[in-house]
């Protein structure tokens, strides 16, 4: 009878030990630059090398649909209808901490400037702020859906994707100082530093597609101008003095200069949903062909196969 109650404990510390394991993910290299793919369909984040070769995958079984670097060694994973944020360590794979961050999380960004990660939800239509290790510090409500991030030096812009308003926030007390009118389903954000600038794109209503990005004044909000993209743009990319935007309605990839004038334009894959630049390297998810293609100079230069949906791209440069 001892011996079978030892041997029953046994197990039960055996089943907990492999439960524990399960959680671990592959170590990535802390020195390795990556690319990495959140695809959605099969659960998962991909790693590949600036040369398309796979480094590693990462296979979930909650179904996120989004993810953000946290500094140089952390990521973050949310998704819409999990209640829970997960924080893992890239080096050693591991989860360090699970954030209750409610259902309805629909973006995620993170501030190097100020050591933020900021939450939107769009059930809530909050903004939340955190700390780095994932210490909610503030929250803020915002208009209907609030999605599309990016930021500024002082203030973080925000895309209320069902309204027909963008939020200026400060970032340090997370207030609401103004707030801009914009097109209803507009996503897709890029700060242009340079010229003071905040390129918007978006999906259009209806049977109304959008085919523009408009441009606003960074301070003031004011429209400057307006180009023909088509159709859908939704993602950015810099790209040295240039900016790569995705065109997923028609399956197109520009690069245009600061101006808007098209330096090139490339039909590469099948609903381009996200777009990056690795060192010299832009990457294109295609999220219905489950391909990632790695570009040069305008070019297709190698094409692979990654698990089915990749939504999103997180890039990590060198770290030296």
């Amino acid at each position: 009878m001892k011996k079978s109650i030892i041997n029953f404990f046994s197990c039960i510390v055996l089943l907990l030990l492999a439960s524990c394991d399960s959680e671990r993910m592959d170590e990535i290299n802390p020195h390795q630059p990556f690319v990495a793919s959140l695809n959605i369909l099969q659960p998962s984040l991909t790693f590949y090398e600036q040369s398309g070769e796979l480094l590693a995958t990462w296979v979930f079984e909650k179904g996120y649909t989004g993810a953000v670097l946290i500094g140089f060694d952390h990521v973050v994973l949310y998704g819409y209808q999990l209640q829970h944020a997960d924080i893992l360590q890239l080096s050693s794979g591991e989860k360090v901490k699970s954030i209750d961050v409610g259902l309805g999380i629909t973006n995620g960004y993170y501030d190097e400037d100020t050591s933020q990660l900021f939450l939107t939800n769009g059930k809530t239509n909050e903004l939340i702020s955190y700390t780095e290790k994932g210490e909610l510090k503030k929250k803020v409500r915002l208009r209907n859906y609030p999605m599309s991030m990016a930021a500024s030096k002082d203030y973080l812009y925000v895309i209320n994707y069902k309204d027909t308003v963008l939020s200026v926030v400060h970032k340090e007390n997370l207030e609401v100082i103004n707030e801009w009118p914009v097109s209803t389903s507009s996503q897709g954000l890029y700060v242009s530093y340079e010229h003071q600038e905040l390129w918007v794109g978006g999906h259009g209503i209806g049977n109304k597609p959008n085919k523009f990005v408009r441009v606003y004044n960074l301070s003031t909000g004011q429209l400057n101008r307006e180009f023909t993209l088509p159709l859908m743009p939704i993602a950015f990319s810099k790209a040295d003095e240039d900016i790569i935007v995705s065109s997923h309605g028609s399956n197109t990839i520009y690069r245009v200069a600061a101006d808007g004038d098209i330096l090139w334009q490339q039909e590469i894959g099948a609903n381009p949903f996200a777009v990056a630049q690795i060192q010299d390297k832009l990457v294109v998810a295609g999220y219905d062909d489950h391909t990632l293609y790695f570009i040069d100079d305008g070019e297709v230069q190698k094409q692979v196969k990654t698990r089915e949906g990749p939504f999103q791209l997180l890039v990590r440069g060198d770290s030296h």
